[in-house]
């Protein structure tokens, strides 16, 4: 079962979720959908979305969603009302919105979602007036991981996520795209997504090129992936340049729906704090995570995370003069250098153990 019932609260007919962005956050939301279908599988759900992110998620079963472009501000926020006003027809409101987002412009733009109960955060995780455009609030349940606090807005419903089910939809087509990009062998692959949308969580290029060249001399296959932006795009050609052994160059050549089947095939995905490190997750690949910006605790692998190299507690104790367990729960240390506490001996030793872990395991590109 995907959830615990209770009978303290009626069945909705109908549920928003408000969760725009980004990629590795709503990817976190999958497993709540599916909690909430597994309890109540004629309720209707509609999930208010950023464009990429629909992307992503297009064709996950039970769900209709509705595209909000930021870029559209105000204007683009009366017509998303206008929009939710025409699906609801005589219903005019749901019966629940859960506004899973507390940044100013979503948190504004709930406010144009018709709806009887108004979930969103608890007290100290709300921030810019969250507080002002909700009546009910998720448990207060402080050093739980991103995808657990997004898992509880089911409670105040009389519902809980007992097991995180993910089933991403994934394509038949996009999974044949990947199988093509190299072939199905008995040599284990390591991604490389070398970019977060954050440029302070990123690691330096020639420091994954170090662990990749000592991959391949182990015998790997090293896979670059990544977007088509020119962040990306600079820092695939830096590793290429820096590397001794060659590696297959896959930077701007997949589509959102391609990636999760492209991170499906890799043994390992070496990444810094990052949507694909949280997609990667979603498909069963585990994760060697480069945390020093942000803590593996909360915002790592949710599946497994012990491969993740932690210099977290460093950074807060060189950047804030304090050690982490002294932070506020989800405090970001993104400051110029920080990446640079991880070494190269960090990342190679954690592959290693990796390799140790895992010597007998057959390889998942051959299932």
């Amino acid at each position: 079962m995907s959830a615990a019932f209770s009978t303290a609260s009626p069945a909705p007919a109908s549920i928003c979720l408000l969760r725009l962005s980004a990629l590795g956050d709503v990817t976190h939301v999958v497993p709540l959908v599916h909690t909430l279908l597994a309890a109540w599988p004629q309720v209707r759900l509609t999930w208010v979305i950023g464009k990429g992110e629909h992307r992503l998620l297009a064709g996950l079963p039970g769900v209709d969603f509705v595209e909000y472009d930021k870029k559209t501000g105000l204007a683009g926020m009366r017509a998303l009302r206008g929009e939710l006003r025409e699906r609801l027809g005589a219903a005019k409101r749901f019966d629940v919105l859960l506004q899973m987002q507390v940044a100013a412009r979503a948190n504004l733009l709930s406010a144009f979602i018709p709806a009887r109960r108004r979930v969103g955060y608890d007290r100290s995780r709300s921030k810019d007036l969250h507080g002002v455009f909700v009546n009910e609030r998720i448990p207060d349940r402080p050093g739980i991981h991103v995808l657990d606090a997004i898992g509880s807005f089911c409670e105040p419903l009389g519902l809980r996520q007992e097991r995180v089910r993910w089933d991403l939809p994934v394509p038949d087509e996009a999974r044949a795209w990947a199988r093509a990009q190299w072939p199905q062998d008995d040599v284990p692959t390591l991604l490389i997504s070398p970019c977060s949308s954050h440029v302070l969580r990123n690691w330096p290029a020639e420091r994954l090129a170090a662990v990749a060249d000592h991959a391949a001399g182990r015998g790997w296959r090293v896979v670059l992936c990544g977007g088509r932006s020119e962040l990306e795009r600079a820092t695939g050609d830096a590793i290429l340049a820096s590397m001794t052994h060659p590696a297959l160059d896959l930077i701007g050549k997949d589509t959102l729906k391609q990636l999760p089947a492209l991170l499906e095939r890799g043994r390992l995905l070496m990444t810094p704090d990052s949507g694909p490190m949280h997609i990667a997750n979603a498909m069963g690949t585990k994760v060697l995570g480069l945390h020093a910006a942000s803590n593996p605790e909360r915002s790592g692998p949710y599946s497994d995370r012990r491969y993740c190299v932690d210099r977290y507690d460093d950074a807060a104790r060189k950047y804030l003069g304090k050690p982490a367990s002294d932070l506020r729960w989800g405090t970001k240390i993104e400051h110029a250098g920080v990446m640079d506490l991880i070494t190269v001996d960090d990342a190679i030793a954690t592959f290693e153990r990796y390799c140790a872990d895992h010597a007998n395991a057959s390889s998942k590109e051959n299932t």
